[in-house]
């Protein structure tokens, strides 16, 4: 079946906005952006978005440069003199790696996009799980820029803000990802390294959690893969 609706997908070449992808491609045709923002993972994550968008054989994509977060500093993943925390999944602080408003930025360039391409949905790969330290991670936040778009486009713009797996845990985003066929191999989640995953930061113990407790192997290299469940 042809399909004839358009979606923007914010894909970061992590695992979250890649089974994101993989649902958003079951009913519209995806068009997919990549933000660079000076994270120190950024050459790989920009990787990953590419063999995201082969795999998918997206014709629309869109990689855009933000290097105002670097000047901004204030997160561990945009200033190196900030140290990246080891894991603490109990944690309920906002952590270091917190990128002040970032989701926000990411959201305005992927809505500006969507106007221009008459694109009538915008998918984030947003996790409520990740909400206790990450503030624009919350439901009500998407909820919220959703009524911003309605205000700040054209009249007949009409903008959907989609965040499909928000309420999933991460174990049950890898199921998904399984079932959707959604290429989790191509993706890369370490917030410090770009050739081995570390294994120990928050984002790989969280990512590495999901699939231990899916029972599914993960396919991509780590320089150590402590068992978290």
């Amino acid at each position: 079946m042809m399909k004839e609706k358009l979606a923007v997908v914010a894909v970061s070449g992590g695992m979250d906005s890649c089974v994101t992808a993989a649902i958003a491609n079951q009913t519209y045709k995806l068009a997919l952006i990549h933000i660079n923002y000076g994270q120190r993972t950024e050459n790989r994550e920009l990787k990953a978005f590419h063999d995201i968008a082969d795999f998918y054989k997206a014709d629309k994509r869109l990689v855009i440069d933000f290097d105002h977060f670097t000047k901004i500093g204030g997160s561990s993943l945009t200033d190196k003199s900030i140290e990246v925390a080891k894991a603490d999944l109990s944690n309920k602080e906002i952590p270091s790696s917190y990128v002040p408003f970032r989701n926000a930025n990411i959201l305005s360039a992927c809505v500006s996009w969507a106007e221009v391409i008459s694109a009538e949905a915008v998918f984030v790969g947003a996790v409520y799980e990740d909400a206790s330290g990450y503030p624009d991670c919350r439901p009500q936040f998407f909820q919220a820029f959703e009524k911003m778009v309605d205000v700040g486009t054209k009249p007949e713009t009409k903008i959907k803000i989609e965040t499909p797996i928000i309420y999933l845990s991460k174990a049950e985003i890898v199921n998904k990802g399984v079932e959707l066929r959604a290429p989790l191999q191509l993706t890369w989640s370490c917030y410090q390294n770009e050739d081995e995953a570390c294994g120990v930061c928050d984002s790989c113990a969280f990512r590495l959690r999901g699939f231990q407790q899916a029972g599914v192997e993960d396919q991509i290299p780590y320089k150590i893969k402590p068992k978290y469940f």
